[in-house]
């Protein structure tokens, strides 16, 4: 079984290595390329929303329900590792 930290990690490393490869950020500072705004800076639109809506599903099964497909859950790779840790309910899942 896994600490809280390094699943949190793992949950990261996965968002953050799917975003970039499906939805390149512009070039910025590196450092804050976590916080950054996937929606302002153009790296993912309307579509590409529904397509990390169902990768989310697949790889971590959870159901993102209508009223979840806001910014505040899905804007940066920040926001994405708090709302699938949400989903999960906190709970470090076995395996």
């Amino acid at each position: 079984m896994q600490k809280k930290g390094t699943w949190m990690e793992s949950i990261r490393q996965q968002i953050s290595a799917f975003v970039a490869t499906n939805f390149p950020m512009p070039a910025g500072d590196e450092e804050s390329q976590h916080g950054r705004s996937l929606l302002e800076s153009g790296a993912i639109d309307s579509i590409g929303v529904l397509t990390l809506v169902t990768w989310l599903e697949e790889q971590f099964g959870i159901v993102v329900d209508d009223e979840d497909v806001v910014p505040e859950n899905l804007d940066s790779i920040d926001s994405l590792v708090a709302f699938v840790s949400g989903k999960l309910g906190g709970t470090v899942p076995a395996g």
